[in-house]
């Protein structure tokens, strides 16, 4: 689509209507409503409009049960115009993960699985002898402009009788090779008191708001100390919500000590996209709306928050200038049932849906 057309009389989450006008995949103006002139007009009266969202983790490589999805299922489809694959594969099959995106329109990066296999056994770190560097370092080489980082998952159904050691060797391989980490957290052994020190600045902590009996927060609903640590060496929570790691009692908890938003993802793949309790990552943005945090500060932890962590700005702005990638919402008032990973069901008075996405300068609807 290069002829220059307007997305006309949109809004801001700081509630200024515009119109943007497209033109050869780039936004090329941005005036008050109406204002906008091309070849023809796409009104968008009712609906705001953001950065395309950005998911950072999600799992899209299809062949993998049960951690796999079509990538545009997960996608423009739910109003997402960049996703970031959460270590779905490993050395042995990142060429096909990557190769696999030129098919679809969805931008496409990824965690680089620091266990060969991937996902493809769900005790991918219980073998050390699955961790390759050599691996790992050509895959980070071949692949240097979609690999954005190293995923370990630390749980007990993962690392079998491993504890920490396979996190001791990804923290190596993460100032080896300059990459940072997403850590998984979930089940103990290993306690989360040994995991989480060895987080550091610019690392993911993903899934910080399980309500499993190792999680970030005390009997009494307060973070523990290791948790307040690693935020203050600037370690990123990420929500990652998946099928048993987000819990809207531990989300109060933190939004009780002023803990987030850095971003919200929803760690989706086909099972919980078609039976829930994950949807979209628009249902689990509604899950904050429903916290009663600001729409903006929801936006921004999948638009500004999610890019400046990529290293890449120009996908959380809008600007002219940029390759065009948007996303059109609404906001509408209902009566909807939210039931996060524990089964707790909360009643909900708004929720947001997406409309349309602009992906590297296309318009489409959803």
């Amino acid at each position: 689509m290069d002829e220059r057309y307007v997305l006309q009389n949109a809004q801001f989450v700081t509630g200024h209507s515009v119109d943007i006008v497209v033109e050869d995949k780039r936004i090329t103006e941005i005036t008050n409503a109406w204002n906008g002139v091309g070849a023809y007009g796409i009104d968008c009266s009712g609906l705001y409009i953001s950065s395309g969202w950005i998911d950072l983790h999600v799992h899209a490589f299809p062949e993998l049960e049960p951690y796999g999805d079509q990538l545009e299922e997960i996608g423009i489809k739910q109003g997402v115009t960049t996703v970031v694959d959460a270590g779905s594969c490993g050395s042995d099959r990142i060429a096909d993960l990557i190769a696999n995106k030129d098919s679809f329109k969805t931008n496409l990066f990824a965690f680089l699985n620091i266990s060969r296999i991937g996902l493809s056994r769900t005790d991918e770190l219980s073998n050390l002898n699955w961790i390759n560097e050599e691996g790992i370092l050509n895959s980070l080489q071949r692949f240097h402009e979609s690999i954005v980082g190293l995923k370990v998952r630390i749980s007990k159904s993962v690392v079998g009788n491993n504890g920490v050691e396979p996190l001791r060797i990804a923290r190596n391989l993460s100032k080896k090779t300059s990459m940072p980490l997403m850590v998984h957290i979930g089940s103990s052994p290993p306690p989360i008191e040994e995991v989480i020190p060895l987080l550091e600045e610019n690392d993911i902590l993903t899934h910080y708001l399980n309500d499993k009996p190792n999680n970030l927060f005390d009997s009494e609903g307060n973070p523990i100390q290791v948790f307040l640590d690693a935020i203050d060496r600037g370690v990123h929570l990420n929500v990652g919500h998946g099928t048993e790691s987000f819990s809207f009692r531990v989300a109060e908890m933190a939004k009780t000590h002023k803990i987030g938003l850095h971003t919200i993802s929803t760690d989706i793949y086909r099972s919980n996209r078609l039976n829930g309790p994950v949807f979209s990552l628009a249902s689990v943005l509604s899950k904050f709306l429903y916290l009663g945090y600001p729409l903006n500060e929801i936006i921004d932890a999948v638009t500004i928050n999610a890019a400046n962590w990529l290293r890449k700005p120009h996908l959380g702005r809008i600007q002219v200038g940029d390759i065009a990638n948007l996303t059109l919402f609404k906001v509408q008032s209902s009566q909807i049932n939210l039931i996060d990973s524990e089964g707790d069901t909360r009643k909900a008075q708004k929720v947001i849906i997406p409309k349309g996405v602009v992906i590297n300068g296309e318009f489409l609807t959803c």
